[in-house]
């Protein structure tokens, strides 16, 4: 009999996102009304919209986190649950407010801000053990939004190997721009799932790496650096398609031609993508692309969720 329940076990964050379409560049303040042509609230967080999107694409998926007890908290809870996510392994505060993000969308760009409530206090001992032991894969995101989550990340992620599961990370952005701390996770991680931007940030910050030393690097040069660290980066190059690093060789997948409504969260559905096809036994190549296909589809309404495919459109 298979150890496993779930084919993923997701660890990270989750809040209500208040997206609001058509946002000026620059608000004004000074108590202006402007009016916008859309706003909604939606399931937000990066680890929740990959977790939303992978049991759509048909895995058996658990997601652990931590919300507040308050109306945010039950809003995700319930948004996950209804997406057919285990939520049992979650982690409801009394003590501190769900995490709260507000996204001002204007075309293909976007400013995020944060609230971050209990976000910082998720961490790896939270996550229950007979929860790990029963998961193929674990996958973790946001990790410098989660200190202590972050701190115990080699050895959750030990953890999940010795009950023979594998790993991926999505670290997403840095606000404070050190990329600390990573030289001890990526030993740990079968699968590092950076933007462009942030695969060459991480290079950058690695103890001794030769981008470190030149101060200047190509995505090419980024993913060989991280591969050298025995994890298979897998760069999100949104109009360039993906590109990944293994045997030695780069693998690269294009871009589908899309008319793009709103891009938050699509690099959260490429990950849900991979993992869904990797977890199938998929080759690299062919994982890739349905990867871009489902980051790609996300993209066709407004939310990191709402327009999320399942398997047999990411596919077709």
């Amino acid at each position: 009999m298979s150890r496993t329940t779930f084919d993923l076990l997701v660890v990270g964050d989750a809040n209500p996102d208040v997206i609001v379409s058509g946002s000026p560049r620059h608000p004004e303040f000074g108590q202006r009304e402007q009016l916008v042509p859309a706003a909604g609230l939606v399931l937000g967080g990066s680890g929740a919209i990959t977790a939303y999107g992978a049991a759509r694409l048909g895995l058996r998926t658990a997601f652990a986190g931590r919300v507040g007890d308050d109306p945010a908290g039950a809003f995700v809870l319930d948004a996950l649950r209804t997406g057919g996510v285990d939520v049992s392994g979650c982690v409801v505060d009394p003590a501190v407010p769900t995490a709260m993000t507000v996204v001002l969308v204007d075309g293909d760009d976007r400013a995020i801000l944060t609230a971050p409530g209990c976000l910082d206090r998720l961490a790896a001992a939270d996550v229950p053990t007979g929860l790990i032991e029963r998961a193929a894969h674990v996958h973790v995101s946001s990790y410098f939004l989660q200190p202590l989550l972050a701190a115990g990340l080699p050895g959750l992620f030990g953890k999940a190997r010795d009950a023979g599961a594998s790993t991926s990370l999505d670290t997403n952005d840095d606000p404070s721009g050190t990329w600390a701390g990573l030289d001890e996770v990526l030993p740990f991680t079968d699968v590092l799932l950076p933007n462009e931007s942030e695969a060459l940030s991480i290079a950058a910050s690695l103890k001794g790496s030769p981008a470190a030393q030149a101060g200047e690097q190509t995505v090419q040069d980024a993913v060989r650096t991280l591969a050298a660290r025995g994890t298979l980066p897998v760069v999100k190059r949104g109009a360039h398609g993906a590109l990944a690093f293994a045997d030695g060789e780069p693998v690269e997948a294009p871009a589908r031609p899309a008319t793009v409504v709103d891009a938050v969260g699509a690099g959260d559905s490429f990950n849900a993508g991979l993992l869904a096809a990797l977890l199938r036994g998929l080759p690299l190549r062919r994982s890739l692309a349905v990867a871009v296909a489902c980051g790609t589809l996300s993209t066709r309404a407004a939310g990191g969720t709402a327009a999320q495919p399942t398997w047999e459109e990411a596919t077709s």
